[in-house]
Order: structure tokens, then sequence, then C-alpha cells
């Protein structure tokens, strides 16, 4: 990977890292204003921004986050989470797997014995770009502290699916071109596998029904495992307003 790729991907992953870690303890400045809240939603809806980093294959993408859930208790949610956003990363021979490692040192051989390669051309030189859009899907539980006025916490496993559609972007480069034809015949690369980690965040309460929701989650997957030979970790961080509809669950749980 090009020594510029390797510092914008730390860069950002150290950025997604701070931001979940500020998701959690920014609330924690509102400490002072104890009391129990006394309107608790039966349902709520979700729609913001997200940001999906994943630096073990350079890939930052943006998008929208969906989120529907129920209370059936103060302290416990029970929801529907659904992402969909969309970037670019780079992929070099050291990310695959070490059969295809075999078969692209195989192919280079080829392509240099009948004088198609550049002199020097290897390996190192290779950093395929490629378009990626990807959807998450999760379900389960939130716990949620409700003992701050004005800001609800909470913590919830993020366990789902993970749906992932990777183009190759060869452009004019012949050598790209046969690599391509290789790993990808149909031009795409597609695949669904389960993912698995944990997130949290804050809903800042504005009114009794519209509110600031800033969250972040840290999965683990491992995409196109026939391609690439490790999984990835994968922050995804996600702001927008969130509503609270419904009758008063509060009341009836006093």
């Amino acid at each position: 990977m090009p020594y510029s790729t390797k510092v914008r991907c730390s860069g950002t992953h150290r950025v997604a890292t701070t931001l979940l870690l500020l998701t959690l303890a920014l609330p924690l400045a509102s400490l002072p204003a104890h009391g129990q809240q006394d309107y608790v939603s039966r349902y709520s809806l979700y729609g913001g921004y997200t940001f999906l980093d994943s630096p073990k294959v350079s890939l930052l993408e943006n998008g929208f986050h969906f989120q529907a859930g129920v209370n059936p208790k103060t302290w416990l949610a029970l929801g529907f989470d659904y992402s969909i956003s969309g970037g670019s990363l780079t992929l070099t021979p050291s990310e695959l797997t070490t059969s295809w490692q075999g078969q692209l040192g195989s192919l280079l051989e080829y392509l240099g014995a009948n004088g198609l390669l550049p002199p020097g051309y290897t390996a190192a030189d290779i950093a395929l770009p490629a378009n990626s859009r990807t959807q998450t899907f999760a379900g389960g539980p939130q716990l949620e502290y409700r003992h701050l006025k004005k800001v609800t916490l909470f913590i919830r496993p993020s366990v789902g699916a993970i749906h992932e559609v990777a183009t190759p972007q060869p452009g004019s480069n012949p050598i790209y071109q046969v690599i391509v034809t290789a790993l990808a015949p149909s031009g795409k690369k597609i695949d669904t596998t389960p993912f698995y980690g944990f997130g949290g965040g804050a809903d800042f309460n504005v009114t009794k029904h519209i509110g600031l929701r800033v969250q972040a989650d840290l999965v683990y997957d491992h995409l196109f495992s026939d391609t690439l030979k490790d999984g990835r970790l994968t922050t995804r961080f996600s702001v927008g307003p969130t509503f609270s509809i419904g009758k008063n669950i509060a009341k009836k749980q006093k």
C-alpha cells in the first residue's frame, strides 16, 4: 500500500476511534442534571448521516443510517438497524489470500515473459482502485439509562449481516484489466457475511418528541473471504435527529 494511503487510513481510523469515545463520553458532562425522565415513548425513529471506516482495506464510506425501535421497558429497547453507504478503496496483493497471491505471481510472470510488463514491474506496484457500496442489517436489544433529564445513554451489542458490492476500476490500465478479469469476471464482487461487535451513544432530548442522536459501533467481519486473507474492523459513526412517538410508558411503569 502506498505511504499516502497508509497515512490516510490510520488517520481516519484515529478520527473514528476518537468519535466513538466522544460519543460515549460527552453525555457525562450532563451528569449534574439528575432526574428520572417523566416521558418515555413507546416507539422511536431515527435517520441520519453515517460514515463507515475500514482501515484494513483503506475504505471510507459515507451514507444514511435508519433505526426503528420499540420500548417494552423504560430501560430496554428492541429495534431494527439499517445503513447504506458508499466509497472507494485500494486493493493491494498483500491483502489477498495465499492462493490468489500465487495466481497473481504466475500471471505477472507470464506477462513479463511476453514483454507485456514495464521493466522492473512487480506485484508491489499494484494498487487497484475499486468502488464499494455497503449495506448493514441488524436487530436486537439496547439498554438505556434515563436518569438524566436531558440525555439518554445507551449501549448495545452490534450483531447482524453486512452486504457489500465492490466494483474494481481498472480504467485503461491493461495490467489491471487482466487482474480484474481473473478476480471478478463479472466486473464486480458481491458478498454477504455476519458481523459482530458493540455500540453505544446518547440521545440529547431537545423536546419531549425530538432529540439529537450521536452514536458509534465497532464491529468485525470477514467479507470476501475467498479473496481477502484477513477480516477487518469497521467503525461506524452516525448523527442525526430522533423522534419519539406513542404513549408514555414511564407513567405505566411508575
